[in-house]
């Protein structure tokens, strides 16, 4: 017979009993309450209202690189305090724009994110890419070199692997098309001048912007018109 939670063991003699589930949900209830008994609300709440406040009153201007961050994450973790998280992917990868455009397999190596988190990330990404090439089509691009390297940068800046990329033009000097021509490693990629011209013909363009990135140095995109 066991007395007073203690039971015999293989010696003869008593043993503790080893705290069983329920003593671990009561004391994780209890952990969730105030010392009067009533619940309480995680202290993130708060911040996270505070936060979102902050953008609809004064805009994404008026946060840092890892508020905006947090905005995207609450989302994604709804019952935990992302700030140390949002802290850590912009001091790993170096700003937001280079959190969202990271290879998913290098962000799925930061602990505390998983297979959903990242993929919402990469959402993210895929509709910056979307708005921004959005603002670039049907403008006169020669003209608007601000929104070709936002463009450029967001869509391929960040890419592991060294890509020449082609912007088409019209004879108005608009965008008919923008295209990965090559993808090559880290430091070079091919160019085919034949392969550039023949689908210059193609698609009736008359002038063409070369793009390529640099892998080692993600902030940096080159530019050549012809």
């Amino acid at each position: 017979m066991a007395e007073g939670g203690k039971g015999k063991d293989s010696s003869g003699g008593f043993a503790e009993a080893a705290p069983g589930k329920r003593a671990d949900k009561r004391s994780e209830k209890s952990a969730d309450k105030s010392p009067d008994g009533r619940k309480q609300t995680p202290h993130f709440h708060g911040h996270r209202d505070r936060l979102r406040k902050k953008f609809r009153e004064h805009g994404a201007d008026s946060l840092a690189d890892y508020e905006l961050l947090e905005l995207l994450l609450f989302r994604s973790i709804p019952r935990r305090d992302v700030k140390p998280l949002a802290k850590t992917l912009i001091a790993e990868f170096g700003s937001l724009s280079e959190v969202l455009a990271a290879p998913y397999s290098r962000l799925a190596e930061v602990c505390g994110l998983s297979d959903n988190i990242v993929t919402d990330l990469k959402i993210v990404h895929a509709a910056a890419a979307a708005m921004t090439a959005g603002k670039v089509r049907g403008r006169t691009v020669l003209g608007s070199w601000k929104q070709v390297l936002e463009y450029c940068r967001i869509a391929m800046a960040f890419e592991e692997r060294e890509q020449f990329r082609i912007l088409f033009l019209d004879k108005k000097n608009q965008l008919i098309r923008d295209e990965v021509q090559q993808v090559g490693t880290v430091d070079h990629t091919p160019v085919y001048p034949r392969e550039v011209v023949r689908r210059a013909l193609e698609l009736s363009a008359t002038a063409i912007v070369l793009v390529h990135n640099h892998p080692t140095n993600p902030t940096e995109v080159t530019f050549d018109h012809a």
